[in-house]
């Protein structure tokens, strides 16, 4: 039984504990701030509560297995997790259309495309997220299910299949944002870029590969856990604690010790040291001084630089969500997800049906964010932000109650990520600038976890770093993914 030292209660670093106590490890977390979760969190205030982080889960596989493989008690025994069916909602002012998707069905999303935009816009979407499915398929495993290859030439390539054309496209790969254009246009191209500038990734410089996470949306589903994405990170958290791993809040990492060349414990900010005969980071590794960290020049480098952050205004509405209110179907459930497109950003308006979040049946908790961050075109105001919010929810000056903004300064705070940066998933192509370290580093012993290293940030992807790191960890360096 080694002693495990975790830095950071984020999930990737909660996943990567829950699964080494398995394995018959003592494993120990410490974390700066006073609760788990990272940028999963919960703000609460007259009643109503907001998801601060991550508001939907998409490939909920990957927690599913982690529950799997660390207890008796399945995913769905521990939260009430369901699916988010209409999938997303997307009003496009500039092309006066307002059109809601249907969840995981192909040929559903292709109708209400042909509808909004005319004959032939669904089969162009389709075969979009065809060929998306072609670059999912060939990267899967070595993006997300495997530790990052010492070569990486595999996923320095983009592996989306776009139609060929002449002129650049001859010349080098395309960006998401001329697969957009030339593969769909118009408004069509719009809904695809909206939906990868949600993660806070740039279309314009971002691959075609960059479409497997529509794909993945429209594939796989959007989940909802009841209570709030803060109840999955309570559950992952009340795993760990059955597994009888520790935590230590309140305690800030100064350094990795590494005395003999291997990584043998912590130093705390209080000046304690902790000895370990392994350490997980599950924190951005440009938080820990460079000494502990060495960094060779061949290793994918660290992200951070240049990510952004999010602008987020918690909305609390009096009076209950109006039953003719666009994006409510007749028969069926209320659209939890809208994105509103305005020039070169898309806003995201969650509105939960989810009784947790507000007093009573006559108010309504709305949540409105976007990507902001250096160079973005994002709202750099919270006035802006709830002018386009308007747009997806009628008569919202009426009925707004009062409105808290967290910026990116306040995500700084929560999670201490310089700038209060949030980083999207890895993908495959740019020649790899848009992978994350790999899980193992220079240091024996020591390994990357959560959303700042392989496969990156997300619910589900930090959640795999999990099992990455576990596998490293119980299996050696042999370890290729579990299958």
């Amino acid at each position: 039984m080694a002693r495990i030292a975790v830095i950071g209660a984020g999930m990737g670093a909660m996943a990567t504990a829950a699964r080494l106590a398995v394995a018959g490890h003592q494993v120990t977390v410490y974390e700066r701030a006073a609760t788990y979760g990272g940028a999963v969190g919960r703000y609460e205030r007259d009643g109503f509560a907001f998801d601060t982080g991550p508001g939907l889960l998409h490939l909920p596989a990957v927690y599913r297995d982690l529950f799997v493989k660390t207890g008796k008690r399945p995913l769905e025994a521990c939260v009430d997790m369901v699916q988010a069916d209409p999938a997303v909602r997307h009003v496009l002012p500039r092309h006066d259309v307002d059109v809601t998707l249907p969840g995981a069905s192909h040929g559903g999303v292709a109708a209400a495309l042909d509808q909004a935009f005319g004959q032939g816009a669904g089969e162009r979407w389709n075969a979009v997220l065809g060929r998306a499915r072609d670059a999912w398929d060939t990267t899967r495993r070595p993006l997300l299910e495997e530790p990052l290859r010492a070569d990486r030439q595999a996923l320095s390539a983009d592996p989306y299949p776009a139609l060929r054309r002449s002129g650049l496209l001859r010349r080098r790969p395309p960006t998401l944002a001329e697969v957009a254009d030339r593969e769909l246009g118009g408004g069509l191209g719009e809904l695809l870029t909206g939906l990868v500038g949600a993660y806070g990734i740039d279309p314009a410089r971002a691959p075609g590969s960059a479409a497997v996470l529509p794909y993945m949306e429209q594939t796989f589903g959007s989940w909802y856990v009841r209570g709030g994405m803060r109840a999955l990170a309570t559950a992952v958290y009340e795993r760990c604690r059955e597994r009888k791993v520790e935590f230590v809040f309140g305690a800030e990492v100064r350094e990795v010790l590494a005395p003999q060349g291997r990584a043998a414990g912590l130093l705390l900010a209080d000046g304690t040291e902790v000895a370990a005969d392994s350490v997980v980071c599950g924190i951005d590794p440009r938080l820990l001084p460079a000494a502990s960290l060495p960094w060779p020049p061949e290793a994918v480098p660290a992200r951070g630089e240049g990510l952004p952050s999010r602008l987020t205004l918690f909305l609390a509405l009096r009076g209950a969500r109006p039953a003719d209110s666009p994006g409510l179907r007749p028969q069926g459930p209320p659209v939890h997800r809208t994105l509103v497109h305005s020039p070169g950003l898309a806003v995201t308006v969650l509105r939960p049906d989810d009784p947790t979040t507000r007093p009573d049946a006559d108010h309504e908790a709305v949540t409105v964010s976007a990507v902001r961050g250096p160079g973005s075109p994002g709202p750099q105001e919270p006035e802006e932000l709830l002018e386009l919010a308007g747009k997806a929810v009628p008569g919202l000056r009426e009925r707004l109650l009062w409105h808290e903004a967290r910026t990116p300064a306040d995500v700084e705070g929560a999670t201490g990520a310089v700038g209060g940066a949030v980083p999207p998933p890895a993908l495959a192509g740019a020649g790899g600038r848009l992978l994350y370290p790999a899980n193992t580093t220079a240091v024996p012993g020591l390994y990357l976890a959560g959303g700042w290293a392989h496969p990156g940030g997300g619910l589900a992807h930090a959640g795999m770093t999990g099992a990455l790191v576990a596998g490293l960890i119980v299996e050696g360096a042999e370890f290729r993914g579990s299958r």
